[in-house]
């Protein structure tokens, strides 16, 4: 084990302001060849993430796993699945980074496990009523003879949330709740042994050293009591409170492991995935006694209109600072369309989750929305708070839109048929060097999702050090960022511009973004970054630029 280690120049409130990097482990860079990124593959391209600026990695999970759902299904959560490496790897990769002056921030899957976890086989072994099921949702079904689902909930994957057993002695039996894929059972959480098994499984990665955890599906482990039939409302908005979503009594599980990470001392850091509108609501999950950050989904999902950015950003930093939680701004995911393509769509709303295929009734136009997704960038790197960079995003990767249906992995993709393309497109390995097989990503040219032509001109390669690539913008920002304390500043909005236009102070530096169709003038002073070339010292459309202010 490794004896948690306190970073050099870095405080303990340190997640208040950091820039983190995503990585989704099967897609960053693979070691062995196999065409499955994996951890000795991230150790090795561990360097570049110091170079590029951030200040921690969040890591998608790489725990014992089927893989039915991409690792988050998870059978063993104090283990590495061979795919990714070993535990000695993780520990490896926990040093290095600490080495390099990063944080590491683990994935935690608390709402259910994979169908192959030891759990999961004891309950279907032991039967109705046993206490082996009592850590599951299991329930009788309804009808004549219980041959019909406990009620209507549907998966978030598409079809029914419900699967009925087969007993031991060949007879249909009970149903097992899924949110997600079958061979995603919800945990009980109502069952006391749930909960010290999660408090174990915190320690155990607090006791190899990681600083936190991204906890996923935060909002969706307590569900409500009797589990009544949900009201199907056509086009439910973001954050659609339901009887499986968001109920009060998950806040209980979250102040039982605030207690746990301060046993390890003040800089530990907890991170709620949880898809919950307003932001208000939203806010409860960062109270003191609770979680650190939570994820700003309603400024992911906020399109690139002037007055709906304000709105969101004097919402966000109103919600989160009057619990005394700072803001975080995420543009990309792991389960959202890339905003590089989102931004190129007529409507980029909610991060346009069913992903976008060769069918899809619109394809992004590539050249405005790689300009806008500059330009939004350059736009959040310049708020206080904590922002987020998922993998790729750096060298400004588009969603990958035509993967063959025979190669697609998303169990969104097979759960409905087709109709949803799911996430795929978004999960494509990074290309690293023009040069390489699967530019980079390897050595042998295996990848588990087909890389396309286009990647080679955005490979690291192509970028590094080139004046005006996405990447040395992304340098330049969280370069700025730091040495400007903008992660700890304020935000005043500047008077004097037009309604197309958002424009701050934060620190000593204004924020301008030009939303609009005409050139914009700049404030005096100097322009330090600027996410396209300025036309004769004006902002042109769709263009952000960071100015020093005199005073």
């Amino acid at each position: 084990m490794l004896a948690p280690k306190t970073l050099a120049n870095s405080p303990d409130d340190w997640w208040r302001h950091a820039v983190i990097y995503q990585i989704y482990p099967r897609s960053f860079a693979d070691g062995n060849g196999d065409g499955i990124g994996d951890l000795p593959g991230i150790i090795d391209r561990l360097p570049a993430l110091a170079d590029l600026g951030v200040d921690a990695i969040w890591l998608s999970p790489f725990y014992t796993s089927p893989q039915k759902d991409a690792g988050y299904d998870v059978a063993d959560y104090c283990d590495v699945d061979p795919i990714f490496g070993t535990l000695a790897d993780a520990e490896k990769l926990i040093s290095t980074s600490h080495d390099l002056g990063l944080r590491i921030i683990v994935d935690l899957v608390p709402n259910h496990s994979s169908d192959q976890h030891v759990w999961f086989q004891a309950a279907l072994a032991a039967g109705p009523g046993s206490p082996e099921r009592n850590r599951y949702m299991f329930r009788e079904g309804t009808g004549d003879s219980g041959e019909l689902p406990p009620n209507n909930w549907e998966s978030v994957f598409g079809g029914p949330a419900w699967t009925r057993v087969r007993e031991s002695d060949g007879s249909p039996g009970q149903w097992y709740l899924h949110l997600f894929d079958s061979s995603q059972p919800d945990l009980n959480w109502e069952n006391p042994e749930v909960w010290e098994m999660f408090r174990g499984v915190l320690r155990f990665w607090l006791d190899r050293g990681v600083d936190g955890f991204r906890v996923d599906v935060a909002h969706g482990l307590v569900k409500e009591d009797g589990l009544p039939d949900k009201k199907v409302v056509a086009n439910a908005p973001l954050g659609d409170r339901g009887p499986h979503w968001d109920q009060d009594r998950v806040h209980e599980v979250y102040r039982d492991w605030r207690a746990v990470l301060d046993e390890y001392g003040p800089d530990r850091m907890l991170c709620a995935e949880a898809w919950v509108l307003p932001l208000s609501k939203m806010a409860w999950y960062v109270r003191e006694d609770e979680m650190s950050q939570a994820f700003n989904f309603g400024y992911l999902a906020t399109p690139w209109e002037p007055q709906a950015l304000r709105t969101v950003i004097d919402e966000s930093l109103e919600a989160f600072g009057g619990v005394g939680a700072p803001s975080t701004w995420v543009l990309s995911n792991h389960d959202v369309v890339r905003h590089a393509s989102r931004f190129g769509l007529s409507m980029a709303t909610e991060g346009q989750p069913t992903g976008i295929g060769p069918n899809s009734p619109e394809k992004p136009d590539d050249e405005s929305g790689r300009q806008i997704a500059r330009a939004a960038t350059t736009l959040m790197m310049g708020l206080p708070g904590s922002a987020y960079v998922y993998q790729g995003e750096e060298l400004g990767l588009p969603e990958v839109i035509d993967i063959p249906d025979e190669l697609r992995q998303d169990p969104t993709f097979f759960r409905t048929g087709g109709e949803r393309y799911g996430r795929d497109g978004c999960r494509v390995p990074i290309p690293w060097d023009s040069a390489e097989p699967a530019y980079g990503f390897n050595t042998t040219g295996k990848t588990w999702l087909p890389q396309p032509a286009s990647f080679s001109g955005l490979a690291r390669s192509a970028q590094n050090g080139v004046e005006g690539s996405t990447l040395e913008l992304y340098k330049a920002l969280l370069r700025l960022r730091s040495e400007h304390g903008l992660g700890t500043g304020s935000v005043e909005w500047l008077p004097g511009y037009s309604d197309d236009v958002v424009a701050f102070r934060n620190a000593t530096i204004a924020v301008v973004a030009n939303l609009g169709t005409k050139t914009v003038n700049l404030p005096d002073g100097d322009v330090l970054v600027a996410s396209a070339p300025l036309d004769s010292g004006a902002l042109p459309a769709n263009v952000c630029a960071w100015v020093t202010l005199a005073n």
